[in-house]
């Protein structure tokens, strides 16, 4: 006979917890000290082989950071016409024209010339005369050689090469395993919210490094060339170590300095900070940014902050604008909200 549904135990049915609104299963102490381990080991892992990988393309590295500065070495800041003087194949200056006129040659304007030998009588003469066949590099903009000046030269900039290069190719990896570490841990919408401040911050970063590379180094090394001329220092040779140093921390720096937006954004979104109070506190931040920059700028020089504090104070502004349009976008949704 069919039992009476009455006599039946009752059925309690539980819901499933939401593992992924919930932010994941639950682990011990333990278990979270294994996965914190295992993500430590893939990230040590990773920056080896990053190493690796630039200590084995030192070179094409090396010419790589060399670009900005055969960039540099092209512009003029000195607009007055210059002689480039030769001997044969080699350069032995390159002088204001004015100071050594030529017959024939016009002052106002760039010339290259060379010495050459003009008997007259019993007497030979090095004259300068216009050099019809110069060198393939006798260039009109500053010249810069890099060079070592001790035995581990070398291998002390493999070892700067290897390092900046190994960190900055490992570390989409380093966050990679990271983010597996974390974000098991959040709600759904923390992890929506953290791949789009992920997302921001990464195209920020690399943004800064490339316009470093591109606009702001091959600019800060010919000013810090002339500026060296206009204190009566050459500027032909530079220690190589030296140079590969204040390229990557340039690099690294601009990269850094240009997640401004993002901090000031995040704070905005938090509530610790708004339009009204990033209008009225603009002067402060403006000083702050100077202040950031004369850190992060590696050698100090006042015209290298200046030209790397200018696109800071753009995305300030850029930031206000973007947090008007978010005060703004949350006033009309409590307007809507407000109406019957």
């Amino acid at each position: 006979m069919p039992e009476d549904p009455e006599t039946l135990d009752p059925v309690v049915v539980t819901e499933e917890p939401d593992l992924d609104e919930g932010g994941g299963p639950v682990k011990t102490f333990l278990e979270h000290l294994e996965d914190l381990r295992w993500t430590i080991i893939r990230s040590v892992i990773a920056i080896l082989l990053g190493v690796i990988v630039c200590l084995s393309a030192g070179n094409f590295i090396i010419g790589l950071l060399r670009v900005p500065l055969v960039k540099a070495q092209q512009m003029r800041p000195n607009r007055d016409a210059l002689a480039v003087v030769t001997f044969g194949t080699n350069i032995l200056g390159r002088l204001p024209l004015a100071k050594f006129p030529v017959e024939g040659v016009p002052t106002n304007k760039d010339a290259l010339l060379r010495l050459a030998p003009l008997t007259l009588g019993t007497n030979t003469f090095l004259v300068l005369v216009p050099d019809t066949n110069p060198p393939v590099d006798a260039s009109y903009g500053m010249r810069v050689d890099l060079k070592t000046y001790s035995p581990a030269g070398g291998f002390t900039i493999a070892i700067q090469i290897a390092m900046f290069g190994g960190l900055t190719l490992a570390s989409p990896f380093v966050l990679f395993f990271l983010g597996q570490f974390i974000l098991p841990a959040l709600h759904v919408h923390e992890k929506k919210f953290l791949y789009r401040v992920s997302f921001f911050a990464t195209s920020l970063f690399f943004a800064g490094v490339a316009f470093c590379y591109f606009v702001l180094l091959p600019i800060t090394l010919s000013t810090t060339a002339a500026f060296s001329n206009w204190l009566g220092f050459g500027a032909d040779e530079w220690r190589a170590d030296e140079f590969i140093s204040f390229s990557c921390w340039f690099l690294l720096g601009m990269g850094v300095s240009f997640e401004l937006p993002l901090v000031l954004l995040t704070l905005v979104k938090i509530g610790l900070l708004d339009v009204k109070a990033l209008s009225r506190y603009r002067s402060y931040f403006y000083i702050g940014i100077l202040v950031i920059a004369g850190f992060v700028t590696p050698d100090g020089n006042p015209v290298n902050m200046l030209l790397m504090a200018a696109p800071l104070l753009v995305l300030y502004e850029a930031t206000v604008v973007i947090a008007w349009f978010w005060a703004r976008s949350d006033a009309r949704k409590a307007a809507l909200e407000e109406r019957p």
